[in-house]
C-alpha cells in the first residue's frame, strides 16, 4: 500500500466510525469471536495461503505488534523508513478481521498483496485455516503469562470500542478464567500451539524472554526465517523495536485509528509493555484464586511461563 491508499483508508474509517459499536461475541466451533468475524467465517476458513506466507499467531495482547515490527524490519534489512510505508495493520493483514472494524478487512488486504506475505491472526490453532498446515507455512507464536496478558487485554477492551464492554475488573478476571472473551480461552490458546509446535514447525516465543533479552529473541526469529543480517543491523532492529520507540512510532502505535474506535484517552494501545504489571492490579485474594484455577487448567501441560523476570 502506498501512502495515498492508506490515507484513503483512514478517511473511510473516519467516515464509518460513527457506526462503530461494541459487537457482541458469537461462538464459532465453541470459540467466541466478534460478530463480523463469525458472519464471514466460511470465507476466512477457506483462505488458502501461499507456501511462502508467514503467520504470526498470538492470543490478543501478547506481543503481537512488537513481533510484527521485528519481522518486518528483519525482512527489510532493518530499514526503518521502508517499515513506515503504512500502519502495521496495512503492512501485515489481520487475517480474520472483518469490516466494519477498527482495521481493514484482512481478506481484502490479502487479495491486494502478492506473496510472500506476513499475516497476523489471533485464532486458536484449531481455527487456523488448514492451508497454512497443508502448505507448511512458517508460523511464529508468541505467548505471554496469563496474569499480564489478562491485565493488558482488560485495558485494551476498555479503549477498543468495537469489543464487548469489559465491565469491572473483578468480573473481567472471571471472564478471562472462563474464556468468555474475544478469541476464547487463553489456556486453550497457549496449550494448542504448544502441543503442536514441533510437529508443525512453529517457532514458539515468550513475551517475557523477549523483554529479558530482546537481541537473543530477534536472532532466534531471524534464524527461523532463514535470514542472516549483520550484527549492527540486528542491534538497530532491537533499538527500533524497543517499547519507547514503537510507542512513539505512528506507523506502529495504532494512533491512526480514530478515537471513536480506539479511544487512547482511556488507555493507550501501547500501554506499558512490562512483565509483572499484574501485581498492580490483582489483590492478594484475587491472585490466590487465579493461581488455584490456573493450576487446574494447566495441569496437563508444562509450559515455562514466568510472571516476573
Amino acid at each position: 500500500f502506498d501512502k495515498e491508499e492508506s490515507l484513503s483508508y483512514e478517511e473511510a474509517i473516519n467516515r464509518a466510525s460513527g457506526s462503530i459499536y461494541r459487537f457482541p461475541l458469537v461462538e464459532v466451533h465453541g470459540v467466541p469471536l466478534m460478530t463480523p468475524i463469525a458472519q464471514d467465517w466460511s470465507s476466512i476458513w477457506a483462505f488458502s495461503p501461499d507456501a511462502s506466507d508467514l503467520l504470526i499467531a498470538t492470543y490478543p495482547k501478547a506481543g503481537t505488534t512488537w513481533t510484527q515490527e521485528i519481522v518486518d524490519l528483519l525482512l527489510h534489512d532493518g530499514d526503518a523508513e521502508v517499515c513506515k510505508r503504512a500502519p502495521t495493520a496495512i503492512r501485515i493483514p489481520f487475517l480474520e478481521i472483518q469490516s466494519p472494524a477498527p482495521i481493514p478487512s484482512g481478506l481484502d488486504l490479502l487479495k491486494s498483496m502478492k506473496p510472500p506475505r506476513v499475516i497476523k491472526t489471533h485464532l486458536p490453532i484449531q481455527l487456523v485455516p488448514e492451508g497454512f498446515w497443508e502448505n507448511k507455512c512458517k508460523v511464529i507464536y508468541v505467548a505471554r503469562n496469563a496474569k499480564d496478558n489478562l491485565v493488558s487485554y482488560y485495558h485494551f477492551d476498555r479503549m477498543n470500542q468495537s469489543q464487548p464492554e469489559p465491565g469491572p475488573w473483578e468480573e473481567y478476571i472471571q471472564k478471562f478464567m472462563k474464556g468468555n472473551l474475544g478469541w476464547g480461552s487463553w489456556y486453550d490458546h497457549v496449550k494448542g500451539y504448544w502441543k503442536e509446535r514441533e510437529k508443525r514447525n512453529i517457532l514458539y516465543l515468550f513475551f517475557e524472554d523477549m523483554k529479558e533479552d530482546p537481541r537473543r529473541e530477534v536472532v532466534r526469529i531471524m534464524r527461523y526465517l532463514d535470514l542472516s543480517l549483520a550484527d549492527n543491523v540486528i542491534d538497530k532492529i532491537v533499538q527500533l523495536t524497543s517499547f519507547k520507540v514503537m510507542k512513539d512510532n505512528p506507523m506502529a502505535n495504532y494512533t491512526f485509528i480514530p478515537k471513536a474506535v480506539f479511544d487512547h484517552s482511556i488507555s493507550a494501545f501501547m500501554r506499558k509493555g512490562e512483565v509483572g504489571d499484574w501485581s498492580n492490579h490483582f489483590t492478594p485474594a484475587q491472585s490466590q484464586m487465579f493461581d488455584e484455577d490456573y493450576a487446574k487448567q494447566m495441569a496437563n501441560v508444562d509450559i515455562p511461563f514466568r510472571t516476573s523476570i
